[in-house]
């Protein structure tokens, strides 16, 4: 009687190990199949795959705390880049001014613009109206069948 209680719990744990060992096994596929996917999308966009690594690590870098050291050893360094990008910005705005400045845009002439390209568009809309009405006019009439009643 021993020998069958003894064998009972040793089929469990055969039993247990091998549905253990299928989920691992399926769990590798799918990861396996999971990462082919991946691949394939990096490759067919790999400028995708750039742009998020970049928003998870600016994400990322935004939740970790600053440690004394980093603001002591990049501070210089981050005020230095700021100091860049707002007079890039600034020369930017400038030179888009000086652009602007240079063609004769008023309220007026905007307006006036705005009420030619609203009469071309008008005037398209009646000459596609009119041209519609025309090849309905010159289409054939369809002709009338009658059913005759079955005898």
């Amino acid at each position: 009687m021993t020998e069958s209680t003894n064998k009972q719990p040793a089929g469990r744990m055969e039993t247990a190990l091998t549905t253990a060992r299928g989920a691992a096994n399926d769990a590798l596929g799918e990861t396996r199949a999971a990462a082919k996917r991946v691949g394939r999308a990096a490759e067919a966009n790999p400028l995708a795959v750039v742009a998020g690594g970049i928003a998870i690590g600016l994400a990322a870098g935004a939740l970790l705390p600053r440690t004394k050291r980093e603001t002591k050893l990049l501070g210089p360094v981050g005020k230095r880049i700021n100091g860049a990008a707002a007079g890039a910005a600034l020369a930017a705005k400038d030179a888009a001014k000086a652009e602007l400045g240079a063609f004769p845009l008023s309220k007026e002439a905007a307006r006036e613009q705005v009420s030619k390209l609203l009469d071309q568009v008008g005037k398209a809309m009646s000459a596609g109206g009119d041209a519609a009405l025309a090849a309905q006019k010159e289409a054939p009439k369809p002709v009338k069948r009658t059913r005759r009643k079955a005898d």
